[in-house]
């Protein structure tokens, strides 16, 4: 972090913008310093999306002033936002996949030797901005074969030739993994370094204690407060984004423990999971707590019938052996996925077809689905868990993230499932609809429900779970109960520490 404030390179003051009877943002005010990370929060539907996109010139502000070095200037498109030295890098990338790093880097503003495009100046340029970044890539690999940390490195390095004086950064480590972070954070430092100023968009909480300087909070499109990161806790930040501390989002839990719904013994899976035996009770959530590649998503895959396995499992008592999720679904268990777009949902249709798509033929008669019926459930659905949707027909794509969870859940719940998995159930998704999914997780389990919750997440794992399940290099190697658990203690086992 900056030790002293660098000079304001940019202010917008008062902005307003009106969408066909929505007020999306009223007198929002940021600003920007050279060589300082200011994060921005707030929960969807918050407004962060409209401001950055009035910044980059996507949208155009219709109330309000901006600044750059102390001068004002209009930003009618793109173009504006680039020559000012704006640049901005989503969540999705803006890469051309069949091109190399270098050609990504160079995209739109080949330089030229003459007739030919110098492609020496090219790569030796690409080199030297990945150097100042601290990446070690080859500039001449096609984009399509790097990982996701570093398809977001090119994007990164592809601003930087632009010439930019101000990134904004929407949620990038929303795509990584917890190695991955590292090398971001190191970026960024590097980037701050060379005195650009970064507006760092992020639901992680963690992160910004971590990374910025300053942070401003948006609620309902409306400016709440700007803090020096110094000078504010995590639980000053809930409080500003929701209105209510941070204890407060997690549901206060008295679990009743009912039959054992199901049981895993000596399960085993080729070199990713080894020995795992663990039991699950009805109105029980189990945490399953490790660092990257420790096994617990290849485990909850096992579970559903989505990958061979060894040893055995029951269900209320019961043998049970998926050999397809199909079958797993038919026994009563679900998985939400991790990435709930791309394995969860169907993004372009609607939430109705996204609620009943597993349960169809239970709404059919004589092989045609009875449309009153699936209407009636879609909105059964929709009221039980507060999605927040102009109807069933609306197009989820256009959904928060945390109301995209909802329908995934809401798919399960219509089926009548019993043993829900849960791989990182609320990535990506703001702390006060993080709120929502906690509090629909406790009412399941009063229903007799049983979770499995996998999450990277530790004040997560210990605000939910009523046991932990600590693994590392693909077994269970530490249970621990509600009352021993601690964010050190899981660390420990997890990463092996705890031998030394």
């Amino acid at each position: 972090m900056s030790e002293s404030p660098g000079k304001i390179l940019l202010e917008m003051k008062g902005i307003g913008k009106t969408f066909p009877g929505v007020k999306a943002l009223e007198g929002v005010s940021l600003t920007i310093r050279e060589g300082q990370v200011h994060a921005l929060l707030g929960e969807n539907g918050a407004g962060k999306s409209t401001l950055i996109k009035i910044l980059s010139g996507a949208y155009t502000k219709d109330e309000g002033e901006i600044f750059f070095e102390g001068k004002p200037v209009d930003i009618r498109g793109p173009q504006d936002a680039q020559a000012l030295g704006i640049s901005t890098i989503y969540q999705e990338f803006n890469l051309a996949r069949d091109l190399t790093v270098a050609e990504n880097i160079f995209l739109g503003h080949l330089p030229r030797k003459g007739l030919s495009v110098d492609w020496a100046q090219v790569k030796k340029r690409s080199r030297e901005i990945l150097d100042t970044l601290g990446v070690e890539l080859s500039v001449e690999t096609v984009v399509s074969t790097l990982a996701v940390a570093e398809q977001q490195l090119v994007e990164i390095a592809k601003s930087l030739n632009r010439k930019t004086r101000i990134l904004i950064m929407d949620e990038p480590s929303a795509v990584l993994g917890e190695k991955d972070l590292e090398k971001l954070f190191q970026v960024v430092r590097s980037l701050q370094a060379q005195g650009i100023g970064i507006v760092y968009i992020s639901h992680r909480l963690k992160e910004i204690f971590e990374l910025a300087d300053q942070v401003t909070v948006l609620k309902d499109g409306r400016y709440i407060d700007t803090r020096n990161v110094s000078e504010v806790t995590m639980d000053d930040l809930v409080k500003l984004m929701i209105g209510r501390d941070l204890k407060d989002v997690y549901p206060k839990r008295a679990p009743v423990l009912g039959e054992v719904l199901l049981e895993v013994k000596n399960v085993s899976r080729t070199k990713l999971v080894h020995d795992i035996s663990f039991e699950l009770h009805a109105g029980e959530i189990v945490g399953f707590a490790g660092i990257t590649g420790s096994g617990r998503t290849e485990l909850a895959r096992a579970i559903f019938g989505a990958d061979p396995y060894t040893g055995e499992m029951r269900i209320s008592g019961q043998p049970y052996r998926a050999s397809s999720p199909q079958d797993a679904i038919r026994h009563g268990v679900a998985l939400v996925t991790e990435d709930r777009k791309a394995q969860g949902l169907f993004l372009k249709l609607n939430v109705a077809f996204n609620t009943t798509i597993s349960g169809l033929k239970q709404l059919c008669r004589w092989g045609v689905i009875q449309l009153p019926r699936e209407l009636n459930l879609v909105k059964k659905m929709i009221q039980d868990l507060s999605i927040k949707t102009p109807g069933p027909n609306f197009i989820v794509v256009n959904m928060s993230g945390g109301n995209q969870q909802k329908v995934v859940l809401a798919r399960w719940l219509s089926i009548g499932t019993r043993i829900f998995i849960m791989d990182e159930p609320t990535r990506g998704i703001d702390v006060g609809s993080k709120s929502e999914i906690y509090q629909i997780m406790d009412d399941l389990t009063k229903k007799g429900v049983g979770v499995i919750m996998i999450s990277s997440e530790l004040p997560e794992v210990l605000g939910m779970s009523d046991r932990i399940m600590v693994m590392r290099q693909g077994t269970i190697v530490k249970e621990l109960s509600r009352a021993e658990a601690s964010e050190e203690a899981i660390m420990k086992y997890a990463v092996g520490s705890e031998a030394a």
